[in-house]
């Protein structure tokens, strides 16, 4: 049998990198929406600031094993990231509590083309006519099946737009980090988890208090909630490591594209294990209609064209045309 080829190597790890990605994220969702809705622990930002301790535990732990070598990033860069981080995640739950849930999915949405711009506007990257359509059709088909009731008023707008541009955000500055300093997904967790789990662990009380009027301290924790806890921390730490290894294989626009599978599945899971009455046929159509345009964005970006960086090239007159050849001619005839 002829060794496998780099190429299909590569599709090996990128499909295995999104089932990661896909299986801890779908199982953290369902873990705390068991927490949350039925053991009533609503402390939404604090549980993040575990789950980045528990993240900061282990790459101290992959440090001290040898797995995780000694790397830099610059305090500037990290504290940027930081604040776009802990922007994202208050910035989600707030928009959660001032809109309704058909205007949050509608602002989840709109961090695809924010993403994309992005990545046009810093990058330089150009989408084809057919990578520009299948965003088009995941959109219309993940609003189909998730957006229901649309209201807004002016303070969840603020809300929905510092939630979208700061995720948005910092899910391009994982791609450019990585990429710029050389960090794989372990080093770039571990200059990040501590001071995220500082930070939340630190705000994370006071915030949840402002949104749910509710002490974390004063919650009635019982053995079930200490176990779901645990198993949540635990489920995130797949999940942060496996979204830094899919934006770093990848980028932050095709994270978020094909992320939305996760959506499709959540829904699907949801259905069963709490409840059919929201399975209808024009849920099941937007799934479908989702899917199909996952399918067509990997065929078009993946074609050459489809999603590539430009370059430019400054022009060059013929007096400089002439000079040039004339050098090279001279360099030919010395060699």
């Amino acid at each position: 049998m002829a060794p496998t080829s780099k190429a299909d190597r590569k599709a090996a790890l990128d499909v295995t990198a999104w089932m990661f990605n896909v299986v801890t994220s779908v199982g953290i969702i369902m873990v705390n929406k068991a927490l949350m809705a039925t053991h009533r622990f609503s402390f939404a930002t604090t549980l993040t600031g575990l789950h980045f301790a528990m993240t900061t535990i282990m790459t101290l732990l992959f440090k001290w094993l040898g797995y995780i070598q000694p790397s830099h990033l610059p305090v500037s860069n990290l504290i940027k990231f930081v604040l776009f981080a802990n922007l994202s995640i208050v910035g989600m739950n707030v928009s959660l509590m001032w809109n309704s849930v058909g205007f949050y999915q509608i602002a989840k949405l709109c961090m695809i083309p924010v993403s994309c711009l992005l990545e046009v506007v810093f990058d330089k990257i150009h989408y084809s006519r057919d990578t520009k359509l299948s965003i088009v059709v995941v959109l219309v088909g993940v609003a189909i099946c998730t957006v229901t009731d649309v209201s807004v008023n002016a303070k969840g707008l603020m809300a929905a737009i510092i939630a979208v541009w700061s995720t948005s955000l910092q899910q391009y500055y994982v791609h450019f980090l990585q990429k710029k300093y050389s960090l794989g997904s372990f080093n770039l967790l571990g200059h990040t988890a501590p001071a995220q789990a500082a930070s939340l662990l630190i705000l994370g009380p006071f915030v949840d208090y402002w949104l749910t009027n509710k002490r974390v301290d004063r919650f009635d924790y019982n053995a079930t909630v200490v176990l779901f806890i645990i198993l949540s921390c635990t489920i995130a730490v797949g999940t942060n490591l496996s979204q830094f290894i899919c934006i770093g294989r990848f980028t932050a626009v095709s994270f978020q594209v094909i992320g939305h599978m996760k959506t499709i599945l959540v829904l699907i899971l949801g259905f069963f294990l709490f409840g059919r009455e929201g399975l209808n046929s024009h849920v099941i159509f937007g799934m479908i209609l989702a899917v199909l345009g996952m399918m067509w964005y990997g065929s078009a970006s993946s074609k050459p064209g489809g999603k590539e960086r430009r370059t430019f090239s400054l022009p060059i007159d013929k007096s400089q045309k002439h000079g040039l050849r004339a050098e090279l001619g001279e360099h030919d005839d010395k060699v």
